[in-house]
């Protein structure tokens, strides 16, 4: 039996494209604006979220109450909202916020919707750069300035030919980072920073591997959605589901995912 059937898996799509349409225009109404502050939500480090992640989820909410009042929310500024439907949109309304107060422009909007058994489809989009990454339902494909193409993750090679990217060099606590560095000192090129835009560019076939830790939900499931449409794998570091986020890898192939958690497992 069909998971989605056709009718609905085109609203979703549609549905999921307005989203995004609107969170890029909350998004970059304040982006390298230089009156834009931000609040943290922790007090032990730097967590920042500023009044574009709250319009942009407003907004992706406001259009999803229109669209789809049957499904369930979950966002990461403004919690939980049960639906009737089975299907629940997972919102990330900026990722990488650091990276957005900096100017940098390779922070994203998440957007993904899921039923019991998994994500069924998600999107990246870099609304400064105006790439929109879709996987799932039928769709691996990149839209953006240079126009439409396929995604497809890279074939496999060995982690010492691997580009592995991560956002943060500390990754998590220090045995989490110290397992991190095991891989990351075999690799042939390690970059940091990227935020979602380093799991669009293993979609995209351009990077091997992304290891993180200490991720959400709203981090991870449209990514998930993107890179197993392209080919890829993305998994906890025991190589089971990660669908609530925690220690995540992302691989272009079930290859180097396997050396990949060899080393992170000692």
């Amino acid at each position: 039996m069909e998971r989605i059937s056709a009718s609905e898996a085109e609203d979703i799509i549609a549905t999921a494209a307005e989203l995004a349409e609107a969170a890029r225009e909350a998004t970059l109404a304040h982006f390298r604006r230089a009156d834009l502050t931000a609040e943290t939500k922790e007090s032990a480090r730097f967590d920042p979220v500023t009044v574009a992640d709250r319009l942009s989820e407003e907004r992706m909410r406001a259009i999803l109450a229109r669209r789809r009042p049957q499904d369930g929310i979950l966002g990461e500024e403004f919690g939980s909202l049960q639906g009737t439907s089975g299907l629940t949109w997972v919102l990330d309304p900026i990722d990488g916020t650091r990276g957005y107060l900096s100017g940098t422009p390779t922070w994203g909007v998440l957007i993904s919707v899921r039923d019991a058994a998994g994500v069924v489809y998600g999107l990246i989009d870099q609304p400064y750069i105006r790439e929109r990454f879709e996987g799932g339902l039928g769709r691996a494909l990149v839209t953006g300035p240079s126009g439409v193409a396929g995604l497809r993750c890279r074939g496999a090679r060995p982690l010492s030919e691997a580009i592995l990217f991560s956002t943060f060099p500390e990754v998590g606590t220090d045995e989490e980072g110290a397992a991190f560095r095991r891989v990351a000192g075999k690799a042939k090129l390690v970059r940091y920073g990227t935020d979602c835009y380093g799991y669009a560019l293993v979609a995209a076939g351009m990077v091997d591997l992304v290891i993180e830790a200490g991720l959400q939900a709203y981090d991870v499931q449209a990514p998930i959605a993107v890179i197993e449409a392209a080919g890829g794998i993305m998994t906890d570091w025991q190589g089971r589901p990660c669908l609530d986020g925690g220690r995540v890898i992302a691989a272009a192939n079930a290859a180097i995912h396997a050396e990949a958690l060899a080393l992170l497992n000692g």
